[in-house]
């Protein structure tokens, strides 16, 4: 903005996935922020979980890997350290590795809160993003304001979305011992929609 460029940002909104974490598991003292540092995009929201956390007296440990096998070895520490919940930003190396280290994180019993639904595909517990209809509808009427109504890009500040889809893998919920309609009711004031999912290597593999 203030020059040719504008537009709409499906970027991860943390303090709404942190949100769902809390509402979810009130009694979080630790959680464990696992991500790469090679991942420019993994900065900022661990900076902001951070700074939410710690201002809410949680203690948080951070783990980092730059392959899956770093990336496996900094889940083994973080269960070491009896994190109560993880939390997981927008990061493609540890989506990488997910399908290597969920069972890790299952069989401690340590939920998963990650910050795109195809982690929840690969065995978290919870994918948060974007509703990416609603981003569609919101993109579509800028474009339409620039085109049709003259509107000026400099003028029209950047969207970003403070509500977001919350995707739980049923399959991981169970075995955590949760009740998935009570996680439902607890998740519900914090998004816009509630989608499932069961674990699967890709989207075409999940079963109806």
């Amino acid at each position: 903005p203030g020059g040719r460029i504008t537009g709409t940002s499906d970027a991860l909104n943390t303090k709404g996935l942190l949100d769902l974490m809390l509402a979810q598991n009130p009694d979080t003292k630790t959680v464990g922020l696992l991500y790469s540092k090679s991942e420019d995009s993994s900065k900022q929201p661990i900076e902001d979980a951070k700074a939410y956390l710690e201002g809410k007296g949680i203690r948080c440990v951070e783990k980092t890997g730059t392959t899956t096998d770093e990336v496996t070895s900094a889940v083994d520490a973080l269960i070491a350290e009896k994190v109560d919940a993880v939390f997981t930003p927008t990061d493609n190396t540890i989506m990488t590795a997910e399908l290597a280290i969920y069972e890790k994180f299952l069989n401690a019993k340590i939920p998963q809160y990650c910050g795109a639904d195809s982690f929840a595909l690969n065995g978290a517990f919870l994918g948060y993003g974007v509703d990416y209809a609603n981003l569609g509808v919101e993109t579509a009427n800028m474009v339409a304001d620039i085109l049709i109504n003259g509107a000026d890009p400099a003028t029209l500040a950047v969207k970003t979305f403070d509500n977001g889809t919350a995707t739980i893998n049923t399959e991981i919920c169970t075995e955590l011992g949760y009740d998935y309609d009570t996680v439902a009711a607890a998740f519900e004031p914090y998004c816009t929609k509630i989608n499932t999912i069961t674990t699967a290597e890709s989207f075409g593999d999940v079963q109806q």
